[in-house]
């Protein structure tokens, strides 16, 4: 048992011995041979077999997509604003023989270009856009480090911006800012309400003063909503003048109202009796 297991390691391995030339390849993962220190092609998956002494099986290369966070990177965005970004990044080996040829190590590569073009891009952005345009940034990165592996066999296929974080100090000043739009759009909003019903209001006056009719359904709409609402009942006398008379009916009205007090006032003053009664 023991010598069994000693030899499936040998051939996992690859390690010098009897069974050295033998090695098996996961099917995720390309075996790059050398033959007296000169590249000579890929093996695998699967069962792979080397010459004894003269072939050499290097760092396997992984065919699967890696996920690798980038560091936080402090900068400054275009509006001076200082900000510290984190990213997270996606790619994989498209051409293992580029991987292993062109490079010394494709993933350390990769992660140190994908932190320089970090800030470079970020440097490029104000304080806004990063906040409302991570997508479009992400994807500016994303092509970019694409280009540059694509020298060493590299293809990144996503860049995600995971956080934007700033000094608590701009955090309240941001706050406030945002706070006053807030309060600016409001008002304006308002505004334009209060002009809208204002317009809807002269069409209406318009609309009323060609159709006196209207008007006064209107107004005995009026009366019935204020009864229905304040349950309460509304004694309307007959001969209260029509809604929508003109000014000069309502003064004249109010003119004989007023003339129409005083007679009855005069009349129940008493009468002065004269000097001759008196004695």
């Amino acid at each position: 048992m023991e010598h069994t297991s000693h030899v499936k390691e040998h051939i996992h391995t690859g390690s010098p011995g009897i069974f050295g030339f033998i090695r098996v390849v996961p099917e995720w993962e390309r075996a790059p041979v050398l033959r007296l220190g000169k590249y000579v092609g890929l093996r695998g998956p699967g069962l792979v077999i080397v010459t004894p002494f003269l072939d050499q099986i290097v760092r396997p290369i992984d065919l699967r997509i890696r996920t690798v966070p980038v560091a936080p990177q402090q900068t400054m965005s275009k509006d001076n604003v200082p900000v510290t970004v984190d990213a997270i990044i996606y790619y994989k080996v498209k051409d293992p023989e580029k991987a292993i040829l062109n490079v010394q190590d494709y993933n350390a590569a990769t992660q140190y270009a994908a932190q320089t073009l970090l800030r470079d891009i970020i440097g490029k952005h104000t304080f806004d856009e990063i906040l409302s345009e991570r997508t479009t940034i992400a994807d500016t990165i994303k092509k970019n480090l694409d280009s540059m592996t694509e020298d060493y066999g590299v293809e990144v296929t996503n860049v995600e911006i995971r956080d934007v974080t700033i000094p608590p100090s701009l955090q309240d000043a941001i706050a406030r800012q945002a706070e006053a739009e807030r309060e600016r759009r409001s008002r304006v909003i308002l505004a334009e309400a209060e002009q809208q019903a204002a317009g809807k209001m002269l069409e209406a006056a318009n609309m009323y003063e060609s159709h006196p009719l209207g008007l006064q359904l209107r107004w005995m709409n009026i009366l019935y909503e204020v009864s229905k609402e304040n349950s309460t009942v509304i004694i309307v006398p007959s001969n209260v003048p029509t809604a929508g008379a003109d000014l000069d009916s309502i003064a004249a009205i109010s003119s004989a109202v007023s003339k129409k007090h005083e007679r009855v006032k005069l009349a129940a003053e008493p009468m002065p009796e004269k000097e001759g009664e008196q004695e």
